[in-house]
């Protein structure tokens, strides 16, 4: 996200298809973020008007005499490969056989920084998310009052398959990440020929891709004093800024013969002609300690819709337990193989 001169804040919500778009820093979604418009001069606007944002999907569990909206659910790559469309039906199919009405769930598209603004702000009931340290942070707030671990999805480093930096797949996750710098480095200075400059992709959206991207650059000396990255200001131009999300940046490191990183489930819910261009480098597991698990964790908001609370409050409960969402997750399939594991 940045803020423009006019005050307002890039931000991407669920009205476009994996672009980034302007959205107004003074409304409550602004303040949620915690991010104030700068004048040109670099005053503090004032507020402008407030926003409303559209859900990406509705879902019905099947029921024509659906209801309205009874649970709004914020979140990224999930939905964009079908998961919380699954938990979203299962849950309510689970409600109508416990005697409710048939009701719909609403899906906002959103990364993990955005989804957690739409929770604090009360435009979403829940929110999943990918960041630990966000997340916490929106629980001492007060703007989630519940967390629970959802799923394991897992980070995949990928690139071309000519693999132009010559990742060894037997080395370690930041070895890899300094020989796409050094890669990139010298091809900046002498451009090859015959083959594709060392190029990384980053989203540079905030997104839990974005932090975890960033952290890994991070431990490998990338920074500069008194920055946070070496790209905030002159970025290096190998460091190619696409913020996207996260099925669309993966077609465009495939379509520019570029690295990035991305997430098993987004691999997998990707068509063809995209992953064929690509290769696999380096896969999260399931072990807690490796820097490319991406756990999924469900949190409630405080501002929850209070006629509707006793429902994301079931949810809440659903998504952990053995025979509800996690059965969904241990079922949830693309392509033949399993998106995500389930939570530990």
């Amino acid at each position: 996200m940045s803020v423009s001169a006019e005050g307002r804040m890039y931000l991407s919500p669920s009205t476009l298809a994996g672009q980034k778009t302007i959205i107004d820093v003074g409304s409550e979604l602004g303040a949620a973020i915690g991010v104030h418009a700068q004048g040109p001069h670099g005053e503090n606007s004032s507020p402008v008007s407030s926003i409303a944002i559209s859900p990406r999907e509705v879902y019905d569990g099947g029921y024509t005499n659906a209801k309205g909206i009874y649970l709004r659910i914020a979140n990224g790559g999930a939905g964009q490969s079908g998961l919380i469309k699954a938990w979203a039906d299962a849950f309510i199919q689970y409600n109508v056989a416990q005697g409710l009405e048939p009701f719909k769930v609403a899906w906002y598209l959103g990364d993990t920084t955005e989804s957690l603004a739409f929770l604090a702000a009360g435009y979403v009931d829940i929110a999943i998310t990918y960041n630990e340290a966000a997340e916490l942070q929106s629980v001492n707030s007060g703007a989630a009052v519940d967390r629970k671990y959802g799923w394991r999805d897992h980070f995949v480093l990928v690139g071309p398959k000519s693999n132009p930096a010559g990742l060894d797949p037997q080395n370690d996750i930041l070895d890899m990440f300094n020989k796409i710098v050094t890669g990139g480095n010298a091809d900046v200075a002498a451009p090859p020929v015959g083959r594709p400059a060392v190029r990384f992709l980053s989203r540079f959206d905030k997104s839990a891709t974005n932090i975890k991207e960033s952290e890994l650059f991070i431990k490998i000396g990338q920074l500069r004093s008194g920055m946070e990255v070496p790209w905030g200001l002159a970025y290096s131009k190998w460091y190619h800024q696409y913020p996207r999300f996260p099925i669309e940046a993966l077609g465009g490191a495939s379509l520019l013969s570029e690295y990035t990183l991305t997430d098993r489930g987004t691999w997998l819910s990707s068509p063809p002609e995209v992953t064929s261009q690509l290769a696999i480098f380096k896969a999260g597991s399931d072990v807690a300690s490796d820097p490319l698990l991406n756990p999924a964790h469900v949190l409630l908001g405080a501002k929850a819709d209070p006629e509707h609370l006793d429902i994301a409050q079931g949810f809440m409960a659903w998504a952990v337990s053995a025979d509800g969402g996690q059965k969904v997750i241990g079922e949830f399939k693309k392509n033949g193989e399993v998106l995500y594991s389930k939570a530990p």
